[in-house]
């Protein structure tokens, strides 16, 4: 057998090394949760480190995916210990005939909407339609989403400002105008939670200078 050499004691490092480097760990530690950890996981920026290297959107989006997930879990539990009762029917036709009175509207209307997108989203699939905005613009916007339902955030970031407008899920259609604090981008992220294609029709008019499409 051969015995290990005995550790010569002054080459081990000392409790004030130890307590330094224990320090500095720590130190480190904090750093990147601040700077990479909180933006990327939570969209908690307090650097703003985050939003230029762009790990505050991402963190965005699963913040987001996350209150859909959870939104849709309560939903699914109501739907599982719930039976209808009058007054739920009466919403849910309530519901049929606001989208059928929607849908009517928006084709009366369809000639005074400056530009009018509509594509189709499959299961699970999302979009992004925005409006680049000066600030101070003024848009107004409508929406019907057609054979199933949406979850939507409609919002804007740009050179470090933030802004949620509505966001909501299962929605069937939507109307309203944004006016924007800043200049940028701002407009809607969907996705599709359900299990069938939904056809999308979204009509804008009012100041903005582009409509930025991301499918």
């Amino acid at each position: 057998m051969h015995n290990a050499p005995k550790p010569n004691i002054d080459e081990l490092p000392t409790k004030a090394q130890l307590r330094r480097s224990t320090i500095l760990a720590g130190i480190g530690a904090a750093v990147i949760a601040v700077t990479v950890y909180l933006p990327a996981e939570y969209a908690i920026d307090p650097t703003g480190i985050g939003r230029v290297i762009g790990l505050t959107e991402m963190g965005e989006i699963k913040v987001q995916l996350a209150a859909e997930a959870e939104a849709d879990r309560l939903l699914d539990e109501q739907r599982a210990t719930q039976q209808p009762s009058p007054d739920q029917t009466s919403s849910v036709l309530d519901s049929v005939m606001g989208l059928l009175i929607g849908t009517a509207h928006a084709q009366e209307a369809q000639e005074t909407w400056t530009d009018t997108v509509t594509f189709t989203l499959e299961p699970g699939d999302t979009a992004e339609i925005k409006l680049t905005m000066a600030a101070g613009d003024v848009a107004e916007y409508a929406w019907t989403a057609e054979g199933g339902r949406v979850n939507f955030d409609l919002h804007a970031h740009s050179g470090g400002e933030s802004i949620d407008y509505e966001r909501g899920s299962g929605a069937t259609d939507g109307e309203g105008s944004i006016e924007a604090p800043f200049a940028g981008d701002h407009g809607w992220f969907w996705r599709n939670r359900d299990s069938t294609p939904i056809n999308m029709t979204i009509n804008v008019r009012g100041e903005y200078s582009a409509v930025v499409e991301t499918y």
